[in-house]
This record gives C-alpha cells, sequence and structure tokens, in this order.
C-alpha cells in the first residue's frame, strides 16, 4: 500500500438526499476514491460525484483541485463555470477562487475587503494510475497498490470511465465471483462446456483479502488466438483492498501478466462509476483500442446482471443468501466489510 500525506478537511454535513445512512457514510469517507480520467481534467471545470455530494475538479497551477461543486455566495455549482489566470470563476456573480480555495475577488465590491468566510471546501486530490482520486474524510487510509503501473516493462491501458446502475458492493463481488465465468461472459472469453470450479483458498493480509483460483478457464477473448498449450492451468490471483477496489493479475502462458485495478466508485448507495486501470508485458504492439473494446464488453457483461440483482444493496448478513463453496472470496469479502463497522445492508 502506499502511504498518502494525511491533510485535515473541514468538517461537513451529509450530502443533501444522502442515499446512505449517517453511520455508513462515514465509515465509507474515510477511504479513497477515483472520481475521474485524469486527462479529461484540464483547464474546465468538471462536475463529479462521490458518496452522493457534488464535487467539482480542476487544474490549477499545475495542481489538480477537488472541491465542494458549491460557491457559498449564493449556491450556484462552480463546476458551469470557467478558469481564468489559474482561478476557478462562478458562472452566477464571477467571485473567484484559487487553488487554496480562498476567494479573490468579488466583481459587484472590487475594493472591498474579502471575507475569510468565502473560502471553498477542498478536498485532497492525487494523480494516480492515470486517474484522479480523492478522499472525503480523514485522508488517513491509502489508495490501492497496483505496482504494474510503474513498471517499464508494461503497458498501461485505460479505458474510460464506465457507470453501473448498481451499488459498487455488488460491482465488488461480481469481480471477484469465479463461477459466473461460463454464463455471463459466453461472448467475450467463457466456456458453457467449462463450468467447474476447482477448490481454492482466501487469505488475510493485514486489512487486504488475497485469493489464487487455479482453472483451465482461457483468459483470451472470442476469436483471438490461442497459443497456451493444451490443458494449461491459468492462475488469476485477486487482492481486495476495502471498501471497493480489488486487484486481478492473470498468469499467462510464457511468463505473461495481466494486471488489471477494478475500482467501483460510489456516486451513490446504488450507483457506480467503475475505473479499471490495466497493465500487461506482453502483446505490446496489439492495438491499445482493441482491449479497450474487449473490456468494455466485459463490463458491459457484468453490468447487466448487477443492475438486475435482488436485493440492490450488498447483504452483509451472511444468513441473506445461500452460498456454494466458490462463494469463498465473497464471503471474505462480505465478512471484510462488516468488520469495517458498515452495516449489515450496509446501504439500507
Amino acid at each position: 500500500m502506499i502511504e498518502e500525506k494525511k491533510k485535515p478537511v473541514q468538517e461537513i454535513e451529509l450530502p443533501r438526499d444522502c442515499t446512505f445512512s449517517p453511520e455508513d457514510w462515514r465509515v465509507l469517507a474515510e477511504y479513497w476514491y477515483p472520481v475521474a480520467i485524469a486527462d479529461e481534467v484540464q483547464d474546465k471545470p468538471l462536475a463529479v460525484k462521490l458518496l452522493d455530494m457534488k464535487l467539482v475538479c480542476y487544474r490549477s497551477e499545475g495542481k489538480v483541485v477537488i472541491a465542494r461543486d458549491l460557491c457559498f455566495h449564493r449556491g450556484a455549482p462552480l463546476s458551469k463555470g470557467w478558469m481564468e489566470n489559474g482561478e476557478i470563476v462562478c458562472p452566477y456573480h464571477g467571485f473567484r477562487y484559487n487553488c487554496e480555495g480562498k476567494c479573490t475577488a468579488v466583481p459587484a465590491h472590487p475594493s472591498s475587503k474579502i471575507s475569510p468566510k468565502l473560502k471553498l471546501i477542498v478536498y485532497p486530490a492525487v494523480e494516480r494510475y492515470g486517474l484522479i482520486w480523492t478522499c472525503l474524510g480523514s485522508a488517513a487510509e491509502q489508495i490501492p497498490d497496483f505496482p504494474g503501473w510503474e513498471d517499464p516493462d508494461y503497458i498501461n491501458i485505460l479505458p474510460p470511465g464506465f457507470d453501473i446502475a448498481g451499488s459498487s458492493g455488488r460491482q465488488m463481488e461480481g469481480f471477484l465471483d469465479v463461477s459466473h465465468f461460463a454464463y455471463v461472459h459466453t461472448a467475450t472469453f467463457g466456456d458453457r462446456n467449462n463450468t467447474e470450479v476447482p477448490q481454492y483458498k482466501v487469505r488475510r493480509e493485514g486489512n487486504e483479502l488475497v485469493a489464487e483460483y487455479w482453472s483451465t478457464v482461457s483468459n483470451y477473448g472470442k476469436g483471438q488466438e490461442n497459443p497456451a498449450p493444451e490443458g494449461f492451468m491459468w492462475l488469476r490471483e485477486f487482492r481486495v483492498f476495502p471498501p471497493f477496489a480489488a486487484s486481478l493479475t492473470v498468469y499467462f502462458p510464457d511468463e505473461g501478466r495481466l494486471n488489471i485495478l477494478n475500482c467501483a466508485s460510489p456516486v451513490s448507495a446504488r450507483y457506480t462509476r467503475l475505473f479499471c486501470p490495466i497493465s500487461r508485458n506482453f502483446d505490446k504492439s496489439a492495438p491499445v483500442e482493441d482491449t479497450i473494446k474487449f473490456n468494455l464488453q466485459v463490463f458491459a457483461e457484468d453490468a447487466e446482471m448487477v443492475e438486475a440483482q435482488t436485493p440492490e444493496d450488498l447483504p452483509l448478513d451472511l444468513q441473506a443468501e445461500a452460498h456454494i463453496p466458490a462463494d469463498r472470496t465473497s464471503i471474505a469479502y462480505r465478512q471484510l466489510l462488516t468488520e469495517l463497522g458498515l452495516g449489515r445492508s450496509y446501504t439500507s
């Protein structure tokens, strides 16, 4: 895990129309989440949403700024404004704010002293893995580790953000699930003639979960050349970073490695924006567009199921749903979320 500098954040009230319970919101607010693709954050303010909180994201004086999407003068959204000389300008009355969130100009009274209360609520911002991350709480937790992104022997690929009308917990559990390949992903890589899930184990490493799953299910897409030898055993190593991030390393033939970081960013209790950095050390000359297209198709297959599941929330009460041995990772994941202090049905 990568250490982040703690930065004090002004105490905030829960968002209006918050879809989480107050207790669960405060637990979830302590973690880092990606909210935007870094390349999409330039000199124009970008509206984003995290845990029902409306935020504005922009670049100012060489740094990324994330703040409440709110001018405290009359409540106008700053995301509808613009940038001038490194400052964000409110579209309603032209108030200007610098990169620290301090108001520097009130056009209606250019020579009057500006109240120090005219200051944006600014949150910590970190650019990593091609994404912009923030934390609404104390920023005491850490951004998930994804070492493949920094390895010069790997190429990096970043699909666009993917919206899912479902909960982040359900999306995460689907990412960790190994028994749905043959039924949900038949158009991409699944095989209805290869449904058996071999036994596997899940272990704890501090606050993280690690699961190593061996099977004969290929990771090559339908229609792709499959150079794997007959009977090749595929290793998929999952690592869970609570609450809503997990990495997957797929071990290909000839020392090939595919790394995927699944980041389910909770827009609200039942709406998720998925960010998914990918790195690999093989097929380096293959068109990046093909990889993005394939992964977006996989995301869409999963989203169709996540959006249809009932209950919409991920039940943390293990008696609420039936389980099979193939569910070891998801059971451990639910137990881990309970340890964080989330409610039994954490978004109810």
